[in-house]
């Protein structure tokens, strides 16, 4: 998904340092942050939870990285081992129609 259309679609959420500064409640802005956080990771990278979280830190300012790292899991952006020791990127990636959002 192209960067500038989340962040044009973001920008009243997001600080001058493209960070989200408020996590959206309506269904759209929400799931359109989840794919700006799933921007900022690597696909075919595995990330131990430490790594993961000090990621959504770096990208939000309102300290609830655990919050969207649940959010990311249960919406099929991030999958993991069942200790929870290591996330990654889905590899089919969840699409805007997914949530019905086209």
């Amino acid at each position: 998904m192209d960067i500038s259309f989340l962040q044009d679609e973001l920008k009243n959420f997001l600080d001058s340092d493209g960070r989200l500064k408020s996590y959206p409640s309506k269904h759209k802005p929400k799931t359109l942050a989840l794919f700006y956080l799933a921007s900022k990771l690597e696909s075919g990278r595995r990330y131990t939870e430490k790594e993961l979280n000090q990621i959504l830190r770096d990208w939000h300012t309102f300290e609830d990285w655990a919050m969207l790292r649940r959010d990311m899991y249960d919406k099929r952006f991030l999958d993991r081992e069942p200790n929870c020791s290591y996330y990654w990127l889905e590899e089919n990636q969840p699409t805007l129609s997914a949530f019905g959002l086209e």
